[in-house]
C-alpha cells in the first residue's frame, strides 16, 4: 500500500477515463449504425411481403362479374318517433281511440279472452316446434344415485 506505480505512457487517471469513454461511444455508434442498417433492411422486406398480401386480396377484378346492385332509393321510415310532449299527447289519443274501438267490439263483448287469444295468434309469428334435444333425466329428491345390483353371468 505504498506509492503507485508511475504509468509508462504518462498519461493522467482522467486522460484514461476519456479515452475509455471515447471507445465506448465509437462501438455504440457503430452498433447502432448496423442495426438501424439492418432495421432498413429488413422494414423494405416487411413493406415488400405487406404489398404481396395486399395484391393476394384485391377483389377489384371481380367487381366486374358481379351484378351491380342498386342503391335504395328512400331511406327507411323510422317507426318509432322521438317521444316529445306533441308526439306523447298524439300517442295516447290513438291509443285511446284503439282501444274503445276494442271494447265496441262484438268478440270482445262476448268473450273478452277468447278475443285477446285469437287477436294474439293472428298477430305473433308461428312457433317451429322442435324436438327437445338432451333431455336431462332428474335424481330422485334425495340427491342420492340408484345402486345397480351385479348381475351373474350365465354360460
Amino acid at each position: 500500500m505504498g506509492k503507485a506505480r508511475p504509468r509508462e505512457d504518462g498519461s493522467t487517471r482522467a486522460d484514461r477515463k476519456f479515452e475509455k469513454k471515447v471507445q465506448f461511444y465509437t462501438k455504440v455508434k457503430e452498433t447502432v449504425a448496423s442495426l438501424s442498417a439492418q432495421k432498413s433492411i429488413t422494414k423494405k422486406s416487411k413493406a415488400q411481403r405487406k404489398k404481396k398480401k395486399l395484391q393476394a386480396y384485391d377483389l377489384s377484378s371481380l367487381s366486374e362479374f358481379l351484378p351491380d346492385l342498386e342503391a335504395p332509393k328512400q331511406p327507411p321510415k323510422r317507426t318509432e318517433l322521438k317521444l316529445n310532449c306533441k308526439n306523447r299527447q298524439k300517442l295516447v289519443v290513438k291509443e285511446g281511440n284503439q282501444l274503445q274501438a276494442v271494447i265496441k267490439h262484438p268478440a270482445f263483448q262476448s268473450n273478452p279472452m277468447q278475443a285477446i287469444f285469437q287477436h294474439l295468434q293472428s298477430m305473433l309469428p308461428p312457433e317451429d316446434k322442435k324436438p327437445k334435444q338432451g333431455i336431462i333425466k332428474k335424481r330422485s329428491s334425495n340427491g342420492k344415485k340408484k345402486k345397480t345390483k351385479p348381475q351373474l353371468m350365465e354360460t
